[in-house]
């Protein structure tokens, strides 16, 4: 049978709809991993325009419609949560296992990559409204044993928070097969447990990509240092004081560091990884330890917990004033022309869309990626999570073809944060590698390379 025809006969669509109080949010994306051009201190982005009049409500067919178009151009499986002030939908669509063809729900529990370093960046705040961790200060002065020497004096908490510490990322030495666009690395280390100094003694150990401060270089060994330095100023493990003082704090039900557990709890999906191309079809690889991750990326929820988590953000909940300015106080992001494509703040990200400045940020782990979206002024949110990773094919460049999946994705993107709303002055539509993470493109470039 044709596949389209497939994915027409077995696409699988729910939706609920739920009321719900008022909310502000935050928070938004990141993208292109690697060097980019001198980085300058920048003013807190204002809040931009209002989305939609007051009392206006979300589209669900049209969600529904567009969720199912992401299915039905090849993605194994999604589900998704929007909020429009008062208003909510969640919304599911295609399989959570391809074999059983089990359909996928809006309420599973998922692994959020990346966006684990917002929780982060939380603690480590709120340790500096306490007085125990100074964002300018040397992080050789907290961790002399880690970032030894010179190196470790240039280098401040805010760098490693805002990633413009010139610290080489990990994963490249931690998976190397990946170097040689083989997944072999993927399936040794299913099951290996990383202690988070072996995974920064790969960073370190590596050249410094630039001078400190210099320019920005997304690196997951910034994030994997910062859970050390919570835990000397806290003196207890960094995942149990982001438990403690950030999810319990924020009210989620469905957000846990996973520790040594290989399996994520309660309703979930499996992740299908086909690591561009090199996995044909895509393995399972929903099954693993994610010590890899860390404080960087280990975290699972559910996609309402990670909206929820936004909204206690942005809404002043988890963070003094003062802590909250410095984390939206952002540097600059461009590509290889020189061009800006987003901000980079500290864990959290801005980029423009049609109908104003989004914030948030990505995830990506091996099968599976998150995007967690906020219109400026909180009034708009998305979080999505879907079961196939690393889907687009490259050119011998090593850049993505265009694909469908990606076209269709788009659609559902813009209609959830921006429905019917008039495009505002300046606005304009991210370039699509704007909505890849930064973990993806490190790896699509290793992949090229293979």
């Amino acid at each position: 049978m044709p596949s389209s025809r497939l994915d027409r006969r077995h696409r699988i669509r729910r939706r609920i709809g739920i009321s719900s109080t008022a909310a502000t949010a935050a928070v938004l994306l990141s993208l292109l991993a690697g060097a980019a051009p001198a980085a300058t201190a920048a003013d807190r982005p204002a809040p931009g325009p209002a989305r939609n009049a007051p009392g206006a409500s979300l589209d669900r067919q049209r969600l529904d419609q567009d969720l199912d178009a992401v299915h039905a151009a090849g993605l194994y499986g999604a589900y998704a949560a929007v909020r429009d002030g008062a208003d909510r939908w969640r919304g599911a669509t295609g399989f959570a296992d391809v074999d059983t063809r089990r359909p996928t729900r809006p309420d599973m529990r998922h692994r959020i990559g990346s966006i684990t370093k917002t929780f982060t960046a939380v603690a480590v705040l709120q340790q500096a409204a306490r007085g125990r961790i100074e964002l300018d200060r040397p992080v050789g002065d907290y961790l002399p044993d880690l970032v030894p020497g010179e190196r470790g004096r240039k280098i401040t908490v805010r760098m490693l928070l805002n990633q413009t510490s010139g610290i080489a990322d990990y994963l490249p030495m931690a998976f190397p097969s990946l170097l040689q666009g083989s997944p072999r690395s993927l399936d040794d280390n299913r099951h290996r447990h990383f202690p988070p100094t072996e995974l920064i003694g790969y960073g370190v150990g590596a050249p410094q990509l630039f001078e400190p401060g210099a320019r920005w270089s997304y690196s997951n060994t910034n994030y994997i240092l910062l859970g050390e330095l919570l835990r000397a100023a806290a003196g207890e493990d960094p995942e149990t004081v982001i438990t403690r003082d950030v999810i319990h704090r924020a009210h989620l039900r469905d957000t846990y560091f996973p520790g040594a557990e290989t399996t994520v709890r309660g309703p979930h999906a499996k992740l299908y990884e086909s690591f561009f191309g090199h996995i044909d079809p895509p393995r399972d690889y929903s099954d693993y330890d994610m010590s890899w991750g860390g404080t960087a990326g280990a975290l699972v929820a559910t996609m309402d917990d990670v909206n929820t988590f936004y909204r206690a953000l942005l809404q002043g909940r988890l963070l003094r004033p003062e802590q909250l300015r410095q984390l939206l106080t952002t540097v600059p992001v461009k590509d290889a022309a020189g061009r800006e494509t987003m901000r980079y703040g500290l864990g959290i990200v801005r980029v423009e869309t049609r109908c104003g400045p989004v914030w948030g940020h990505d995830g990506a782990v091996f099968g599976g990626g998150t995007l967690a979206l906020s219109s400026a002024d909180g009034g708009r949110q998305l979080a999505l999570g879907s079961t196939l990773s690393k889907y687009e094919r490259l050119d011998a460049s090593g850049n993505p073809l265009p694909n469908a999946i990606d076209a269709a994705r788009s659609v559902f993107i813009d209609e959830a944060l921006c429905g019917g709303a008039a495009a505002g002055p300046g606005a304009r539509t991210p370039d699509p590698d704007a909505l890849r993470g930064p973990d993806e493109e490190l790896l699509r470039r290793a992949a090229a390379r293979g």
